[in-house]
């Protein structure tokens, strides 16, 4: 019995090792940016797609050719673009390109969040636990249930009448 304490005690303190050395390793990766010197990633929403690359300037966040401004005219939908900036204390510290395809503008500023925050990890790895932590690298795999014969929505029945 005591010769099985011990062999567990070691696996214990390999195990705890092993665990120190987790947040080394993530902390290691190198960040990928392109010869332009912009980290570029893919982020999606309900049907939204939008590419992103994120490079060093003043805050500026341009969406197919237009201000964020003018695209995201409600500013709920300009906040959600911010929000990964705000988590990592980089707000203004790095210009955003993106064109965005496909669903409405709600789901568009979900992806371009998104992709906002991937771009972010590629260009400073460190910054992975706090976005992680917060969910904005996560997809958010929600989309609109198909409609099914014989009913009027997804789900919604016909109404019923006796008459």
């Amino acid at each position: 019995m005591a010769d099985l304490q011990q062999s567990l005690g070691g696996l214990r303190d390999a195990l705890q090792g092993a665990q120190a050395a987790q947040p080394a390793a993530a902390t290691d990766a190198k960040p990928k940016i392109d010869p332009q010197g912009r980290a570029y990633a893919t982020g999606k929403r309900k049907n939204a797609v939008a590419r992103v690359w994120i490079k060093p300037g003043s805050g500026k966040i341009t969406v197919n050719d237009r201000d964020s401004p003018i695209y995201f005219a409600r500013p709920v939908l300009r906040m959600l673009l911010n929000q990964p900036f705000v988590v990592a204390n980089r707000l203004g510290q790095y210009d955003v390109i993106c064109t965005v395809t496909g669903g409405g503008l709600s789901g568009q500023a979900g992806a371009v969040r998104h992709g906002i925050s991937k771009a972010l990890t590629y260009y400073e790895p460190e910054l992975r636990p706090v976005l992680k932590a917060q969910g904005y690298l996560t997809r958010d795999s929600r989309v609109v249930e198909r409609k099914k014969y014989g009913k009027a929505k997804a789900r919604r029945s016909f109404q019923f009448s006796k008459r």
